[in-house]
């Protein structure tokens, strides 16, 4: 599962970079859970949640990143930040892209500010 999880972030990440989007990190872990992609787009820090799903039995891939999960993403965001100040002056945001379908045409979704911090 994880081999299927790097495929669709490095698919992920090559349409945001062709997109002008930059990469500055990738699979950060904390105790919180992992951010997949960490990118900057001008003044932006992006932080990136790849997701995807073969089949909508459970719902499209978008609608899988529950509250619960932003709250994890928003924690482990902070401590990116923490451990990345540098970029603490900039602003930043939420964004997730999303697969849906078979691996070999799934069709990428990108959500901008997918959503906010509380």
């Amino acid at each position: 599962m994880r081999a299927a999880g790097d495929v669709f972030e490095q698919r992920a990440c090559a349409e945001l970079e062709r997109a002008g989007l930059k990469l500055l990190t990738r699979n950060y872990s904390t105790r919180y859970g992992e951010l997949d992609l960490v990118m900057l787009e001008r003044d932006t820090v992006v932080f990136v949640e790849v997701r995807h799903r073969r089949n909508a039995v459970y719902g499209d891939a978008a609608t899988s990143i529950t509250a619960s999960k932003q709250a994890k993403l928003i924690k482990a965001a902070a401590l990116w930040g923490i451990a990345y100040t540098k970029w603490a002056h900039f602003n930043c945001r939420f964004d997730v892209v999303a697969y849906d379908g078979p691996a070999t045409n799934a069709r990428m979704i990108w959500l901008r500010s997918a959503f906010e911090t509380q």
